[in-house]
C-alpha cells in the first residue's frame, strides 16, 4: 500500500545564533523524523505531523530561515522498507534505552533502603523519576509510527517501577510513622520526669 511521507529541509541564517536550529532538531526528533543526511529528514505523513512541520517551516521562515516540506511517495518498495526499518531501530534503541534507565531507577531505590533512608525527600524525588519516565515512554509510542521491536518489553518496567515506588511510599510513610511515635513517647517520658 502506498503511504504518503514529509521530505522536510531545514536551514537556520548563517551567523545567527542556535537557537533556532536547536529548535527545529528538537521537534524533528520529538517527531520521530529519519534523518537522510544533515537538515533533510523523512516523516510518515500523519495529521500531527503535517501541523507540527508546518508550523516548523513557518517559524523558519519568519526567523530569515528556510525550510520546505513536500508530501512525497517512495515509489521503491526496498527503499522505503529500509527507511521504515531504520526509523524502527531509532525506536527500538530508545525502548531500550527506558529499559536500562527503569534498572536504575530500581537500584537507586534499592541504595536509599540500605542507607535507611526511605523519606519523604526520597519519594519525592523518585516520584519525578517515575514521572519522567512515563512521560519518555509515552512520547516514545507517540513517535513510534510502525510499532517498533521493544514497545512492550519498555512497558512492563515502567509498570514495575511504578510498583516499586508504591512499596517504598509505604515504607517511608512507615518509617516516618514510627520516628513519630517515638519521639511522642521521648517526649512524655521527658514530661513525666518533670513532673516528678
Amino acid at each position: 500500500m502506498a503511504r504518503d511521507w514529509l521530505l522536510i529541509t531545514v536551514s537556520t541564517p548563517p551567523g545567527g545564533t542556535s537557537t533556532l536550529r536547536v529548535y527545529a532538531w528538537r521537534n524533528l526528533r520529538s517527531l520521530g523524523a529519519h534523518y537522510l543526511q544533515q537538515s533533510v529528514c523523512l516523516l510518515p505523513a500523519t495529521p500531527k505531523t503535517t501541523r507540527a512541520s508546518a508550523r516548523l517551516v513557518t517559524r523558519l521562515r519568519a526567523e530569515g530561515g528556510h525550510g520546505e516540506m513536500l508530501r512525497i511517495r517512495l515509489t521503491d518498495f526496498k527503499q522505503e522498507a529500509a527507511v521504515i526499518d531504520a526509523i524502527q531501530r531509532e525506536r527500538t534503541d530508545e525502548y531500550r534505552e527506558v529499559v536500562e534507565r527503569t534498572r536504575q531507577f530500581h537500584e537507586e531505590l534499592q541504595l536509599e533502603r540500605r542507607r535507611g533512608r526511605a523519606t519523604y525527600t526520597e519519594l519525592e524525588e523518585s516520584d519525578a523519576d517515575l514521572a519522567r519516565h512515563q512521560k519518555w515512554l509515552a512520547a516514545i509510542r507517540a513517535r513510534d509510527y510502525f510499532e517498533a521491536p521493544g514497545g512492550q518489553e519498555a512497558a512492563a518496567p515502567v509498570a514495575s517501577c511504578e510498583e516499586a515506588l508504591a512499596r517504598f511510599e509505604s515504607e517511608a510513610l512507615s518509617a516516618e510513622l514510627d520516628e513519630s511515635a517515638l519521639d511522642s513517647r521521648r517526649g512524655l517520658r521527658a514530661v513525666e520526669k518533670g513532673n516528678d
